[in-house]
C-alpha cells in the first residue's frame, strides 16, 4: 500500500467500521500534529471480542506511507496518529469463536483490519479493492473507543481473526514484517500476470519495493533484469538475485533492449516518464505501476496501440493472496532486507528514509516498549 492515492483513501475512509483504539493504557508512539515528531503515547485497545485476536507486537516495519500520514500529505490524517501496518507478533489471547489461531502463534497484520465483506471484490478475496470502504490498520474510522484505528507502533493490537495472517515457521520475524506491505505489493502483480520460467522480467527501481520484486521474480523462475538510473546499485541488485542490470540512462543499452521484456514491475515512487519503459516491452506485454500514485504526465499511445502493450496498476493484495505470499516466502526462505531500530529512533529513520539511506526497510523492535 505504499504511497496510497490521496483521493482513493479519502473516498474509502467513510466506509466500513470495526478496528481499534483511543487514548488509554497500551504503550505506543504517535504523531500528535501535522509533521510533528512521533513520540511516546498510550492507546486503549478494545476488549477481545468473540472473533478477535489479541497480539503482542514484536516488530513493525516502517512504510513510506507512515510518513505520508504523519505529514498529512493525503489531507485526511486525524491526530493523535499511531502509524504502522507491517506488524508481526505473538498471539496473547483469542475470542471464544476464533478458529485456527491460539496463544503463542506467530502472526502478522497488514494494511487492512476490516472491509465490507459483501461487495464483489470482498467476496472474491480482493478486500484491497473493497467498494464500500475498507478499514485501514491506522487512521480509519472505527466504532472502538477514540473513533479511529491505531497501528503497529504499539505494544499490542486487537484484530478480527479474518484479518490476521499466519507467519510461516522459520522466517525471521523482523524480516517478515515488511512482507505485509512491500512484499504483497510486489508479489500480487507478479502472481496475477503469471510471471514465471521462460520470461524476462524487469524491475524498475531498487528500493523497499524493488528489492522484493527482484526476490519474488527470481523465485518464480523468471530471468530478472534490474532497471535503474544508479550504477552503484548494480552489485546489490545481483546479490539480491538479478541476472542483469540495465542502466536506463544508457540510451544505447535501452535501444538494444527494446521489445525484450515480458513484464515490467515499476516501483518508482514518484511521477516519471514511462514512455522509455513501454518501449522495452514485447507486444501484448504489461508495465505495472506499484510505486507512483500521482500523475505521470503525457504518455505516447502509439507504442501501446501498435503492439497491444498495456500500462496497469496494482495495490497490495487481499487476505487470501497475502497468506499465499507468506507461504511462498516460507517455502523459498524469502524475507526483506531490513535494518532493525528502537522505537525511539523512528524520527531519525524517517529522515534517513527520505534520503534512501536504508537497505532496504526499517523495522522497529518493540520488545523494549
Amino acid at each position: 500500500m505504499s504511497n496510497l492515492l490521496s483521493k482513493g483513501v479519502s473516498a474509502l475512509l467513510g466506509g466500513a467500521k470495526g478496528s481499534q483504539t483511543a487514548a488509554g493504557g497500551t504503550p505506543a508512539y504517535a504523531a500528535m500534529s501535522v509533521k510533528g515528531p512521533v513520540e511516546s503515547y498510550a492507546v486503549t485497545r478494545r476488549a477481545v471480542g468473540p472473533a478477535d485476536v489479541q497480539i503482542d507486537i514484536d516488530y513493525c516495519g516502517i512504510c513510506h506511507t507512515d510518513l505520508h500520514f504523519v505529514n498529512n500529505d493525503y489531507q485526511n490524517s486525524v491526530y493523535p496518529l499511531v502509524p504502522g501496518h507491517e506488524i508481526v507478533g505473538r498471539i496473547a489471547a483469542v475470542g471464544r469463536e476464533v478458529t485456527g489461531f491460539r496463544p503463542g502463534d506467530v502472526v502478522g497484520v497488514g494494511c487492512l483490519v476490516n472491509s465490507c465483506r459483501t461487495c464483489d471484490p470482498c467476496r472474491n478475496h480482493m478486500e484491497q479493492f473493497c467498494q464500500n470502504g475498507y478499514t485501514l490498520t491506522y487512521n480509519s474510522p472505527t466504532d472502538d473507543p477514540g473513533g479511529m484505528t491505531y497501528g503497529g507502533y504499539s505494544k499490542q493490537i486487537v484484530v478480527d481473526q479474518d484479518y490476521v495472517l499466519r507467519i510461516p515457521a522459520g522466517l525471521d520475524p523482523a524480516g517478515a514484517a515488511p512482507l505485509l506491505c512491500a512484499g504483497i505489493t510486489t508479489y500480487s502483480p507478479l502472481r496475477y500476470w503469471n510471471v514465471g520460467a521462460g520470461q524476462t522480467v524487469g524491475v524498475v527501481g531498487l528500493g523497499g519495493l524493488g528489492h522484493m520484486g527482484i526476490k519474488f521474480a527470481k523465485a518464480m523462475g523468471a530471468h530478472v533484469v534490474m532497471i535503474t538510473t544508479s550504477a552503484h546499485k548494480a552489485e546489490d541488485a545481483v546479490r539480491l538475485g538479478a541476472d542483469e542490470v540495465l542502466m536506463s540512462t544508457d540510451a544505447a543499452a535501452m535501444e538494444a533492449s527494446a521489445g525484450r521484456f515480458d513484464f515490467l514491475l515499476d516501483t518508482i515512487p514518484i511521477g516519471h516518464d514511462v514512455d522509455p519503459l513501454v518501449g522495452l516491452l514485447k507486444y501484448q506485454s504489461i508495465l505495472c505501476l506499484v510505486g507512483a500514485v500521482e500523475p505521470l504526465g503525457s504518455v505516447n499511445a502509439g507504442p501501446m496501440v501498435f503492439a497491444r502493450r498495456m500500462i496497469a496498476g496494482s495495490l497490495i493484495g487481499g487476505l487470501q493472496e497475502t497468506q499465499e505470499m507468506l507461504d511462498f516466502c516460507g517455502t523459498h526462505n524469502i524475507t526483506s532486507d531490513v535494518e532493525v531500530i528502537a522505537i525511539e529512533d523512528v524520527n531519525s529513520a524517517y529522515e534517513r528514509m527520505l534520503k534512501s539511506d536504508v537497505k532496504y526497510r526499517f523495522v522497529i523492535d518493540l520488545s523494549t516498549l
